[in-house]
């Protein structure tokens, strides 16, 4: 496929994306209150080397919203990482090169246990693993409040949202450690857009009490099991953020992340959380050179 916009029908939905560059695939996975166009500057930078795909995950932005079930599966982080696959699958990618921020780093270490043969390397962008989150959490989890607000029982956080979109993203991307000019308005209003919509609330509420429940079992089954990540990992954070202090006592993201994966380095960056649009171009710098050092080392 050339450069540009596609809707690929992937089964249980259809998923927006936006396709851009030459060379390996990197499939690139946003997080919450974002959609795919929070890569926008990364995918300029890094789409000179590589072939970029930006998609919107199921029940966010443009893409589908298949119907929700009672144990939360339809928007288990499995069900959104076997949408990757096949979405990535239907541009010809077998394997590919994988970055996620946010909700998209949970997809994307998922994805990287569920279908090992798909992932190359996986980038893991200011998040550690939902179970590390529940069992490590303590009253400075409210600070982040999409985890104990949008997990809670429909109908009151989909109406709390659907009242006023705007507060919502303006308060995450006020005080989640970025600095506003960050966000030129045009994305800010996608945001603000992709948070109006009745079904993509529902599901990113869904999105949200599926990680408190059966995403915490998925985990919990595969450490069980002995089951780790193969591929290289590189782990950046907020160096003034949550991640840097709140888990200290844990050893810091590394040591959290080594549990789950045999080769993972990276580093603090001196930047607020959103890491893909306040500091784009060391983030696709980084990106970029783990990605390509990955090639080299599978080769060597």
């Amino acid at each position: 496929m050339q450069d540009g916009a596609f809707t690929i029908d992937v089964g249980e939905t259809q998923i927006h994306l936006r396709q851009s560059g030459a060379g390996p695939p990197i499939l690139l996975l946003h997080g919450f209150p974002q959609t795919h166009v929070m890569w926008r500057q990364v995918a300029e930078h890094l789409s000179e080397r590589f072939t970029v795909v930006c998609p919107d995950l199921r029940g966010y932005g443009r893409s589908g919203c298949p119907p929700s079930l009672p144990d939360h599966s339809a928007y288990s982080k499995r069900a959104m990482a076997r949408d990757m696959v096949q979405a990535m699958a239907a541009l010809g990618f077998l394997r590919f090169h994988l970055a996620g921020h946010d909700r998209g780093g949970r997809v994307a270490y998922r994805l990287a246990l569920d279908h090992p043969q798909s992932v190359v390397s996986l980038a893991v962008l200011d998040v550690i693993p939902i179970l590390d989150v529940w069992e490590l959490a303590d009253r400075r989890i409210a600070e982040f409040w999409p985890f104990s607000l949008l997990s809670q029982p429909e109908p009151l956080p989909e109406r709390m949202i659907l009242g006023a979109p705007d507060a919502v993203v303006d308060d995450a991307l006020r005080n989640w450690g970025s600095p506003p000019s960050s966000f030129p308005p045009k994305a800010r209003d996608a945001y603000v857009a992709a948070l109006s919509d009745p079904a993509h609330v529902h599901a990113i509420c869904e999105e949200y009490r599926a990680a408190a429940t059966i995403d915490v079992e998925h985990d919990r089954a595969d450490r069980a099991s002995g089951k780790r990540i193969d591929c290289p990992v590189l782990v950046l954070w907020s160096g003034p953020g949550a991640l840097e202090h709140w888990y200290r006592d844990a050893g810091g993201p590394l040591a959290i992340w080594r549990r789950w994966a045999n080769d993972v380095q990276g580093a603090a960056i001196d930047a607020g959380h959103f890491l893909p649009e306040e500091v784009p171009q060391e983030t696709a710098r980084r990106l970029g050179e783990f990605s390509l050092a990955s090639i080299a080392d599978i080769s060597a």
